[in-house]
């Protein structure tokens, strides 16, 4: 069955531009690498970014999947051994999987259930924690770091699986992850109370943008789950923390990361549907309209999101932005021309990616770490297929939702 599933998958892919849409289909008892054409057919919008979704994510799964373990190697098949420290990365390759078992759980509730069962496995397998220093304490202890900013990132990622799933035990971890150890390392320093980036000596000043604003977003949505004010008070001491410690009103760090960008806004979103205060859905307007036309953030020759780096945790940066922003486009108490400007940038990203991509290598149809050029040679990396396969997963969502 799940053989057959994938098969199917292996039907989509898509190109831009002319109403008329290539389509392939894979060689009649071939590896699913090679493929054939077939006579192209018009076809909506919402099904063509849908069905480049699948593609784009039955790759990741391809190729980047321990399906025994539910956790993703750094490359194909791990053949470089590179994924043992591979741990906050995690949260964001499941995330796809999540974004898109939502999205097909009633036309094709079969592959979101795999996709949860998939998610499940990771959590048993505490998403490839190296770290096992707290394993005795119980299954939180399995995600212990001395990261906090990985810890909070898996604690984000619980949380969705509960939130697709319906089973409370992934965000009944994160609230244990975060109440034993993340918020006991805060520490207070001229502006405010913050997070340290790790629990070492070297790092108690060291309260950087990328551990403050998903531990942000992470008390906000604990708030909204257990409705314990202390969740809300940590969640507006750290988003004081961050705003105090911004460059300026738009850019959440120096230099403006489009995940922090990202997280921040999401944050800054959460904080305004709680509280109703419109200063914080602003702020999440500025931030994340901000990662799409600033030059330090964007590409001048395309416009588009530019490339930020080829190790792993650069790579993914874009990961983590795309499901956010395309939150707030989604909201409807979003600021309209805001809104609009994401969209339209989300989607001039979305039509640079879908022309670079090489059909022909389908399923081995990477993405490249820019979405303005083809992957080509080289080793495949699992930050990049994210990046792209999150992307097309957001905009199907956004087109879904029209």
């Amino acid at each position: 069955m799940k053989k057959m599933l994938f098969s199917l998958l292996a039907l989509v892919a898509l190109s831009c531009g002319d109403p008329a849409v290539e389509k392939y289909d894979p060689v009649p008892g071939g590896d699913g690498g090679g493929t054939v054409p077939v006579t192209p057919t018009p076809q909506p919008a919402e099904d063509h970014w849908a069905a480049l979704a699948d593609s784009c994510t039955n790759v990741l799964v391809t190729n980047f999947l321990d399906k025994s373990t539910g956790t993703f190697w750094s490359t194909p098949n791990d053949i470089e051994h590179s994924t043992t420290y591979i741990y906050w990365q995690q949260a964001h390759a499941l995330d796809v999987l999540l974004y898109c078992a939502e999205r097909v759980k009633e036309s094709d509730p079969s592959r979101a259930a795999l996709y949860l069962e998939y998610a499940d496995k990771w959590y048993r397998n505490y998403a490839n924690n190296y770290n096992r220093t707290y394993r005795g304490e119980g299954e939180y202890g399995g995600f212990f770091n001395d990261y906090t900013d990985d810890m909070a990132w898996i604690c984000l990622t619980l949380i969705r699986i509960t939130e697709v799933s319906g089973n409370a035990k992934y965000r009944d971890t994160a609230r244990e992850v975060f109440d034993r150890y993340i918020w006991p390392r805060r520490v207070k320093v001229d502006k405010g109370t913050g997070l340290p980036w790790t629990n070492h000596a070297e790092d108690q000043n060291n309260l950087n943008a990328c551990t403050n604003s998903p531990s942000c977003l992470v008390a906000a949505k604990l708030y909204e789950a257990y409705k314990e004010n202390a969740y809300l008070d940590i969640a507006k001491t750290l988003y004081a923390y961050n705003i105090a410690n911004m460059p300026d009103a738009e850019r959440v760090e120096e230099p403006p990361l489009t995940y922090t960008q990202g997280t921040f806004g999401e944050a800054c979103r959460h904080l305004y549907h709680i509280t109703g205060e419109t200063a914080y859905l602003a702020k999440a307007g500025a931030v994340l309209k901000y990662a799409f036309t600033s030059n330090r953030c964007t590409d001048s020759a395309t416009g588009i999101l530019r490339h930020e780096g080829t190790n792993m945790d650069q790579s993914l940066f874009k990961a983590v932005l795309i499901p956010y922003a395309v939150n707030y486009v989604l909201d409807d108490k979003a600021d309209s021309y805001t809104a609009q400007t994401i969209k339209e940038k989300l989607l001039l990203c979305a039509k640079q990616l879908d022309k670079h991509l090489d059909r022909t290598m389908y399923p081995r149809m990477y993405c490249d770490y820019f979405w303005g050029t083809t992957f080509k040679d080289g080793t495949a990396s699992m930050g990049a297929q994210t990046s792209g396969a999150s992307l097309i997963e957001g905009v199907a969502r956004l087109e879904k939702a029209r």
